[in-house]
């Protein structure tokens, strides 16, 4: 794999690391918790170097239009101020993460990052041009963020391990990567980075 240095113009995006995504949550990923100690791993790196991290989360209000009783695929999750909605607690986020709250409005769907966010002007106003991605779900959020981080032409890479899928299909997770591979992206993992 290609080694990178990461240096200014980089960013960290840890996609929806919350409890309701983790075992014993309401919406589980399977082996979602594993994501953390890897992107733990990402977030001492991004800090040693003086560079911006984001964290997003789902922050819904409790009519929100993706649980099933109220006509969506999704059971419960994510409630804004509940425990569920709380970022895992293995995630060792700095102080100085930039949090970024996502799907708030009743009839607002987002999966993306970018999607009724102000996201994207926090990257311009910081002089972001990579993006490095991880995070939950790999066929879901991650996906729709970086289709819309490359939508903004921002250079992206997917953490590839430090990432899982929900996989309702079992080939969800593998097209989302072959996805994210044909809009550009660039697929690496810990080891390749310095």
């Amino acid at each position: 794999m290609k080694k990178i240095t990461i240096s200014a113009g980089d960013a960290l995006i840890i996609v929806d690391v919350q409890n309701d995504f983790l075992q014993g949550g309401s919406l589980a990923v399977k082996h979602g918790e594993q994501v953390a100690p890897a992107l733990n791993r990402y977030i001492a790196l991004f800090q040693a170097k003086g560079l911006p991290i984001f964290a997003t989360r789902d922050w819904h209000p409790a009519n929100h239009c993706s649980f099933r009783e109220h006509g969506g695929m999704w059971p419960p999750h994510c409630v804004a101020g509940t425990p569920g909605a709380d970022f895992s607690a293995q995630l060792e986020l700095p102080s100085g993460t930039h949090i970024i709250s996502k799907a708030t409005l009743p009839e607002q769907e987002a999966y993306s990052a970018f999607e009724g966010t102000d996201l994207d002007r926090q990257l311009r106003a910081a002089g972001v041009q990579r993006l490095f991605v991880g995070g939950l779900a790999t066929d879901y959020c991650v996906l729709h963020t970086v289709k819309d981080a490359r939508l903004h032409n921002y250079q992206t890479f997917l953490l590839t391990d430090a990432v899982r899928a929900v996989n309702m299909r079992a080939e969800d997770g593998r097209q989302a990567l072959e996805e994210m591979l044909r809009l550009g992206a660039q697929m690496t993992e810990i080891a390749a980075l310095r």
